[in-house]
């Protein structure tokens, strides 16, 4: 199964895949000539099928499980001071996605959306220290029935130029629902509170909608 966000441009790459391979034959006599250009395109065309694919994930909702919104690789364990929203000190876990992840962000947790801002900035590389300040990036922050609230913000990278984020204040939404999708490699940050109890190790991979990154 595939995103809504990839149908566009797969139907795109189909198009131009096919047609690639069939005018290679039209334009070159040479054998092996023509077996790069096919074998590439079909290559490439592989590689953005692998991209949008949409994985469904099952799980148990338990709204003290902060889960993974993301496919990727976690970065970043730290504790920092998180200055656009709480304005203190909170647990940072970042999880960088490379192209060949999935891109899909889910709602690591249930509850009420209290706030969802976009801001457009630079392209730095997702894993740069300053990428969480300075790239395009979305911001949202969900609070629990139990009045936890964590914030998770979607940041592009040097490849990424799309962010699409799903979710507007005051929305009621559930764990593991679809919360956006980034396009091509960047990052995700999530800010828990402190005292939470962090399950996930630098360098772990870790799988969307499924790893338990904190607990509450």
């Amino acid at each position: 199964m595939f995103h809504k966000e990839g149908h566009k441009i797969i139907l795109i790459t189909t198009i131009i895949v096919i047609t690639t391979v069939l005018l290679v034959d039209e334009i070159s006599q040479n054998d092996w000539f023509q077996k790069l250009i096919q074998i590439t395109a079909i290559v490439i065309f592989i590689l953005i099928l692998q991209f949008f694919r949409n994985p469904k994930r099952q799980i148990k909702h338990n709204d003290n499980h902060i889960l993974s919104p993301v496919d990727g690789k976690v970065v970043v364990i730290e504790e920092v001071e998180e200055n656009e929203y709480f304005k203190s000190k909170r647990l940072q876990v970042s999880v960088f996605m490379s192209p060949l992840n999935v891109h899909v962000t889910r709602f690591p947790l249930g509850g009420t959306v209290l706030y969802s801002k976009y801001h457009p900035g630079k392209y730095l590389v997702a894993w740069h220290p300053k990428s969480s300040t300075e790239n395009e990036r979305s911001t949202i922050v969900i609070q629990t029935q139990e009045n936890q609230r964590v914030l998770f913000r979607q940041i592009a990278g040097a490849v990424a130029r799309r962010i699409c984020n799903y979710s507007s204040k005051g929305d009621e939404v559930n764990q593991n629902m679809e919360a956006g999708f980034i396009k091509f490699g960047s990052r995700i940050d999530v800010f828990v509170p402190k005292g939470s109890k962090i399950k996930v190790s630098l360098n772990d991979i870790i799988i969307g909608g499924e790893t338990i990154l904190a607990e509450i």
